[in-house]
């Protein structure tokens, strides 16, 4: 699978139509979690993903420290279309993700994300460490995550 990074003002009007309705795909449709995705912080990030068969499989967005409301580097939007779940490519998405904060940001750099809580063990199984108690974001258990690349 060949990765992408781009920031914002580099995406295509098609790779930007591709992002939107794989989350919308996922995280609106078939997690029935009505809420705004366009937040308008996507100006601002990273964005990468890998195509398939001519279909979006992958994406996440790198959101720089600057722009974060805890100043730290985050990973979100983490999501697999799911026509091509169950292959790990989930893991090879986020670990491409690691990879890029380290190239963008150093080596050591900290990253903070906002896992949904039913997936802690994956992201735990990736190097991150659950920081509080459980909360909800737009009616999912979500739980704050920290690791560093």
């Amino acid at each position: 699978m060949k990765w992408e990074l781009k920031k914002f003002s580099e995406l295509t009007v098609n790779q930007l139509y591709d992002i939107i309705n794989l989350r919308e795909t996922v995280f609106v449709v078939e997690q029935n979690c009505p809420y705004l995705d366009c937040d308008g912080i996507d100006v601002n990030c990273y964005h990468l993903f890998a195509y398939s068969e001519n279909k979006m499989a992958a994406y996440l967005r790198i959101i720089p420290a600057e722009h974060h409301y805890q100043k730290m580097v985050s990973i979100g939007r983490v999501v697999v279309h799911p026509s091509f779940r169950g292959k790990d490519l989930g893991k090879e998405l986020f670990a491409e993700g690691k990879n890029c904060v380290k190239k963008l940001f150093g080596a050591e750099t900290k990253i903070t994300i906002s896992a949904q809580y039913h997936l802690e063990k994956f992201y735990t199984n990736l190097g991150f460490s659950s920081v509080g108690d459980v909360y909800d974001e737009d009616g999912i258990p979500h739980i704050k995550m920290n690791g560093t690349v």
